[in-house]
């Protein structure tokens, strides 16, 4: 059964609204508007973080910055010929 868009965004925002704090989740839309990609790749590691039990604590902007320069590293694209 599969739930229209809005649906499954209104339940993202939702467990996100409950995890991040109010200052992680105004710069986690700053990140939105500036670069969708990151911002959906930081939405889908934190829901998998919360549905895997492992949030102790709700995440701060500090741990959200963190977050943030762990998944940029990431991005470290090399191609080899």
């Amino acid at each position: 059964m599969d739930l229209p868009n809005q649906d499954i965004e209104s339940l993202k925002k939702e467990v996100l609204r409950k995890m991040l704090t109010k200052e992680a989740m105004e710069r986690l839309g700053r990140v939105r508007l500036v670069k969708p990609l990151l911002a959906q790749q930081l939405e889908l590691y934190l829901i998998q973080l919360y549905q895997a039990g492992q949030l102790k604590e709700m995440i701060d902007d500090a741990k959200l910055r963190n977050i943030l320069s762990i998944l940029s590293e990431k991005k470290d694209w090399k191609i080899k010929m």
